[in-house]
């Protein structure tokens, strides 16, 4: 039975030796290996010499020819590729310099090794002559570049062990090296096998400093079946491992995971409002201070508006609003950071580490300060109302209306009300949140250095946040002033704003281009550090309560890993896993092993659409 075939620990070499062990005897002879051999391969394709002096050690020459046991045979697929390498380099050496094109190059390795290597390193082969002077590849580079892919795994394990030691997350060929001495005892690497890899892998970034997603081009672990059928068939298999794991559907993780970020950034949205309220509300009360008032100016900056709320107040009256802030500023903030995420988890590269264009990452942000305008501004009007009814309250030169509760407020508005100013809520929050998502990301990346290795502090964190809140915050501050103008009930003897254009018509008319920036300075120290706390409260809360069910995954340079590819432990099972490796062995022998073969000079009838 097959199934037991597959329970045995050499499984891979054995299902490997039966296809040659046509007799059931137990032994491999020279002409059937060489028959089917042959049979397997194309027209088009690289002879191998089964006569060679290396095929010879195996099955003795032509004249004491003798037949291969399961060891022997087994043994003699462990270095046939090379052998086939080398054969081919010779037929296309035609001057005997020990050179060749790298076009032929090419060719060589797409018909023994095309299996085993990711779509970047195949796509760029011919490059390997840019190594060293001259035009062409040498025998040692080929040679060094086998090796390469033969110590793959080892190679894996050394370059994120040095990675873990880096500081930023990336390393030199220098560090590579240096690396490889201290993990191995034999398997050393020559400087032209590290001069190779760090070649490939540094294609995109010739800086010489790389990091994980470098590597995975090169020592991507996933690999490709040469027919339709065998794409199928390893798609199946896939898809019956998962069944065997018991994977999670893609959908449930999905929305499991949407309703994880909503809760850990309600959490972080009240931390974060509750820090810098007090600025929040001294920002809001200068925007709505209009120049033209009837009677005396109140406040001359934000530290006198602040110094008069104490005074007149008491130090509670800094959180006047503060409740229905709190209640919510928790949804607008989790739908702003689950969309930013979602968005940007869409556009994102997978194949390069996660990386993004930075227009994705534009509209990612904008996406987030669009939706987020559904919580935002009910929350803004009631908020601003609130904060605005205690300064009514103080001054003696209007009759002050009875303080009012934010249900009250809600009610009297009712649902269109709520909305009103939502136009300029927009116009503040799709380009804010534009500006500050990419901003953000990059500090942390290209400023901090944090990578899939270095994580950063939460100090960091705040820093990059609280940083990039300050051109997001000031720039938008004229949107912020005409929704504030908007919002606010006026009061005797002030314009009553009928549109967000009637509303920047009349501010400019009457107060001047200046007033659009009022509340500016306050703006930014409530903003910047308002998303500094939320956004490092996000990621610490992430680390703390990271999502039920789902271990972190660290990041290998192995792309797309299939079970078991690299030397992270296998998840699948090992009947599954050994029948793959067997069909890297074959696919060692040749590419065409089990392509259905058209006789010669007939085609293939071609199925009807």
């Amino acid at each position: 039975m097959f199934e037991d075939l597959l329970a045995k620990p050499d499984a891979e070499y054995e299902i490997t030796f039966r296809l040659f062990d046509t007799e059931g005897t137990g032994i491999v002879k020279h002409e059937t290996l060489q028959k089917l051999f042959s049979s397997a391969k194309g027209d088009n394709t690289i002879p191998f010499d089964w006569n060679s002096g290396w095929a010879a050690l195996y099955t003795g020459s032509k004249k004491t020819r003798h037949d291969m046991t399961y060891p022997q045979f087994a043994q003699m697929l462990r270095g046939l590729q090379g052998e086939r390498i080398r054969q081919a380099f010779h037929l296309f050496d035609k001057d005997g310099d020990g050179y060749i094109e790298p076009e032929d190059f090419q060719r060589i390795i797409l018909e023994t090794s095309q299996h085993k290597l990711s779509d970047h390193l195949l796509e760029n082969l011919p490059t390997l002559c840019n190594i060293s002077s001259g035009s062409k590849i040498s025998y040692a580079n080929v040679r060094a570049f086998q090796n390469i892919i033969r110590e793959m795994d080892i190679i894996d394990y050394i370059i994120r062990s040095a990675v873990r030691k880096s500081d930023d997350g990336k390393i030199t060929r220098s560090d590579f090296l240096n690396e490889a001495a201290r993990i191995t005892r034999f398997s050393l690497f020559t400087p032209m096998e590290a001069d190779i890899l760090f070649h490939f892998a540094g294609l995109d970034a010739p800086s010489g400093r790389l990091e994980l997603g470098d590597f995975a081009k090169v020592i991507d672990a996933s690999w490709h079946s040469a027919s339709v059928l065998g794409r199928e068939a390893l798609a199946g298999a896939s898809k019956a491992t998962e069944k065997v794991t018991g994977t999670t559907s893609q959908v449930l993780h999905n929305i499991l995971e949407s309703v994880h970020h909503f809760a850990l950034g309600s959490i972080a949205g009240a931390f974060g409002a509750f820090m810098v309220y007090p600025i929040d509300l001294v920002k809001t009360r200068m925007q709505n201070q209009r120049s033209a008032r009837v009677g005396e100016k109140m406040y001359m900056n934000s530290l006198d508006c602040a110094k008069k709320v104490v005074r007149n107040e008491g130090v509670l009256g800094l959180y006047s609003g503060v409740i229905p802030q709190l209640i919510g500023v928790a949804p607008e903030k989790a739908i702003k950071l689950t969309v930013n995420d979602l968005v940007r988890g869409f556009f994102a590269d997978k194949d390069k580490g996660g990386k993004i264009w930075w227009p994705h990452e534009v509209i990612a942000g904008g996406s987030a300060g669009a939706c987020q305008v559904v919580f935002t501004n009910p929350l803004e009007i009631v908020k601003i109302r609130l904060q605005i009814q205690g300064e009514i309250a103080k001054n003696v030169n209007e009759t002050a209306a009875p303080r009012r509760s934010a249900m009250w407020i809600v009610k009297n508005l009712g649902l269109m009300g709520l909305y009103k100013g939502a136009s300029a809520c927009l116009l503040r929050d799709v380009p804010f949140s534009a500006i500050y998502f990419p901003t953000y990301s990059h500090l942390k990346t290209d400023f901090f250095g944090e990578s899939p290795t270095k994580k950063l502090g939460v100090i960091q964190l705040l820093t990059a946040g609280a940083i990039a809140g300050m051109p997001a915050a000031y720039l938008t501050t004229p949107c912020d002033v005409i929704k504030t103008r908007l919002q606010v009930e006026a009061r005797k003897g002030e314009t009553k704003y009928t549109s967000l254009r009637h509303c920047a018509a009349t501010i400019m008319k009457e107060e001047g281009f200046k007033a659009f920036f009022k509340g500016g300075p306050a703006r930014i120290l409530r903003s910047s550090p308002q998303f500094g706390f939320t956004l490092a409260a996000y990621e610490v809360l992430q680390k703390w309560l990271p999502m039920p069910g789902s271990a972190h995954e660290e990041v290998t340079p192995t792309g797309y890993v299939e079970p078991g590819a690299s030397l992270q432990p296998a998840s699948g099972p090992l009947p599954y896993l050994r029948s793959r490796n067997a069909l890297k062995l074959i696919l060692d022998l040749e590419p065409n092993f089990g392509r259905l073969q058209a006789p010669a000079g007939v085609g293939l009838p071609v199925l009807s659409k």
